[in-house]
């Protein structure tokens, strides 16, 4: 059963770590890192977010959006001691469960870092969160991100054709999820640093 103090649980894992991520609450340096994301076109083209056009948006973005409220972590790298993206999860309390989103800087696509972003927020949604079951979605186009998906073990539900109006343009949505349950048998027997070690 999730647990009641979901709020308490998030502020105290503002700070996760993996291999190669440190996942943590948004500071204002960010912003440098953030207008690289957020002002790429390509980084954001699958995304509701329209971007920034400046590092002063990039601020307005963290201070309106990233200290909003607990549940949204940074990205840095931890070598190079980078902001490479961003990830999030909306919890709903009625249901037990979460959906998420992600963005990350396009010159550390393909590499296996929101993979390893992503395996550890649903280890904190089952294991700490004890939350019934995750989901999220993509639009057509951006199949890459339902690769992740799939990497960290969630499955495939279905498309709602033309379900979103995204930047001018009716967007067809895919659809993946996951329960505990499944999350489990997954990784029965697993050790959590082991897990990234094929990221």
């Amino acid at each position: 059963m999730m647990v009641k103090n979901y709020k308490e649980v998030l502020y105290d894992n503002e700070s996760l770590e993996t291999n190669r991520l440190l996942l943590r609450k948004a500071i204002k340096s960010d912003a440098a890192g953030v207008f690289e994301c957020g002002g790429d076109a390509e980084t954001v083209e699958h995304l509701d977010w329209e971007g920034v056009q400046s590092e002063e948006e990039a601020l307005n973005a963290i201070i309106e959006y990233n200290w909003s409220r607990p549940g949204i972590w940074v990205i840095e790298h931890k070598e190079d001691k980078k902001y490479i993206g961003a990830i999030d999860i909306r919890i709903e309390p009625e249901n037990e469960s979460s959906s998420f989103g992600y963005m990350l800087n396009r010159n550390y696509w393909g590499k296996g870092y929101m993979t390893e972003a992503l395996s550890e927020i649903l280890r904190l949604c089952f294991e700490e969160l004890d939350l019934n079951r995750v989901w999220s979605c993509h639009y057509t186009g951006n199949e890459a991100s339902g690769k992740v998906m799939q990497k960290c073990g969630m499955k495939y539900e279905g498309v709602s054709e033309q379900e979103r109006k995204i930047k001018g343009v009716f967007r067809d949505v895919v659809r993946y999820g996951i329960t505990k349950k499944q999350w489990l048998v997954n990784h029965s027997g697993s050790h959590r640093k082991e897990r990234h070690n094929d990221q």
